[in-house]
């Protein structure tokens, strides 16, 4: 980025910038302790994660709050433009990732006292472990202003898509082998939901980095892989 003749002008931007960081390493801090939370049946860090969530949310008003202000006093065009935009929507993205969190973090404290089934554990977590790769990698992305980078991630959401495919259909098994594991089958299969929609949200930054630098959106067709609704229809 070069510099403004109103220094002042480079800090506005800069600080967006760092604010966009402290979110991310929230977002990808609470999505750890919060899957951890369910997989461990930690009761504790479970907390933490809906405590945290507060951080987030005004991290995220702050910086559209500061996007705003920088809008009307600075008038920005191109790239200083783009860049006040991509804040807001990335920090968007960010704090919805932490509800995502929260909600996995809930659902921890709502299941805390059953036995969960090993494979169930394990699949939640590398579900889990690629889709934090995932949001590391964009947010690397976002401040190094690779687009590159960026698009590799859009591109490999359908791996978390395939995943979540493969969880849902494994708790549908449990619960139709055995009505007493649909309680846990349920949080669980909402936990992994949740789970996929961080991906959706990694994409949507991945989309916003490629517009940032680019000045113009990807063309493709979104990559996605998700068919739980037609299995349900086959159930049916």
């Amino acid at each position: 980025m070069s510099d403004h003749i109103v220094k002042s002008y480079d800090n506005d931007l800069e600080d967006l910038r760092r604010s966009i960081s402290e979110m991310g390493g929230v977002a990808e801090k609470m999505m750890t302790e919060a899957t951890d939370a369910l997989v461990r049946r930690d009761t504790v860090l479970a907390q933490n994660v809906i405590v945290a969530d507060k951080r987030l949310d005004v991290l995220q008003r702050e910086i559209e709050e500061r996007s705003v202000l920088l809008i009307a006093r600075r008038q920005p065009l191109a790239i200083d433009l783009r860049e006040t935009i991509s804040a807001i929507r990335v920090s968007g993205d960010l704090e919805r990732i932490g509800d995502l969190a929260k909600n996995i973090a809930k659902r921890a404290l709502a299941v805390s006292g059953e036995n969960h089934p090993k494979p169930l554990m394990t699949g939640l977590k590398h579900m889990t472990e690629l889709a934090m790769r995932q949001l590391k990698d964009v947010l690397d992305a976002y401040a190094e202003r690779d687009p590159e980078k960026a698009l590799a991630v859009w591109r490999h959401d359908e791996r978390i898509d395939a995943m979540f495919n493969s969880l849902f259909r494994e708790l549908l098994t449990y619960m139709m082998e055995d009505p007493r594991n649909i309680g846990l089958c349920t949080h669980l299969l909402f936990g992994a939901k949740n789970i996929e929609r961080v991906g959706d949200h990694t994409t949507n930054i991945a989309e916003t980095v490629y517009y940032l630098v680019h000045a113009t959106a990807i063309v493709d067709d979104r990559p996605k892989s998700d068919d739980t609704s037609s299995t349900l229809i086959r159930k049916e």
